[in-house]
């Protein structure tokens, strides 16, 4: 895949949602191909591997969270799931199906596009698939290969995770936010510092983070302790400090 790459998918059941997003997404320089239903989406993301993907979750044959999971067996496109659903549940099962983002409609044009721009600021490959030996590429100078405590490893080359030495698959976003806690080891971490980590410079010290935003770091978080096993009662490795955020305490 080139680095270079602007292909995007939409996959989008309504006519004027997927012309509007063909718009948006063209004139942020992206040759976009779309798809009416979930089907059909998984075989153009299979058959383009897009750099980006948006993502429908009412479609009229399966639902965007199965089209999602059907999609990561073939690819690490980033996938930005839209929907009129604002129930909480709903996002945890689009971000659980590997979304790397999750936006309500009516959505504002500008800010989606800004979003997506940061999407690709950060590392496309996330761990890879089930039975997938991704090659390990060498650390920056002076960065440990493996971090973590506790039966809890991060192999950075590989971004993969493993506790007692069982792998343990985290999405995308998942993985950037246990880095920065067991990077951060002792010290609170913020959910605005968290929604920084996901977002990068489009989110700097004086930019406004939503309560959406903070909801998000929030599901991640609770999708990352059920995938460890680490429970918020008696956690450990991930702690909760009320009101402010999350501290990487191995059985502190």
């Amino acid at each position: 895949m080139a680095d270079d790459n602007r292909t995007a998918v939409i996959v989008e059941d309504d006519a004027e949602i997927r012309e509007l997003l063909q718009t948006v997404l063209g004139q942020a320089g992206f040759t976009t191909e779309a798809a009416a239903t979930g089907v059909e989406g998984v075989e153009l993301v299979r058959r383009t591997d897009p750099v980006v993907t948006t993502l429908d979750v009412s479609l009229p044959d399966i639902d965007g969270f199965e089209v999602c999971r059907r999609i990561r067996r073939v690819s690490d496109t980033y996938v930005v799931m839209l929907t009129a659903r604002t129930d909480e549940i709903d996002t945890l099962l689009g971000l659980d199906a590997g979304a790397d983002d999750y936006q309500t409609k009516p959505f504002r044009p500008r800010e989606l596009r800004a979003r997506i721009e940061a999407l690709l600021r950060r590392p496309r490959h996330g761990p890879p698939a089930e039975g997938v030996d991704r090659p390990r590429t060498a650390p920056p100078p002076g960065e440990p290969d493996l971090v973590g405590a506790d039966g809890l490893l991060l192999d950075v080359p590989r971004r993969t995770a493993t506790v007692d030495g069982s792998a343990v698959h985290l999405t995308r976003s998942e993985y950037d936010i246990l880095g920065a806690l067991v990077e951060a080891s002792g010290r609170v971490v913020s959910r605005n510092e968290l929604v920084r980590v996901l977002w990068g410079e489009e989110y700097d010290a004086g930019t406004y983070v939503t309560d959406a935003d903070r909801r998000s770091v929030e599901v991640h978080v609770a999708n990352l302790r059920r995938k460890l096993g680490d429970g918020p009662t008696t956690p450990r490795w991930i702690r909760t400090v009320r009101g402010v955020g999350y501290r990487f305490d191995p059985m502190g």
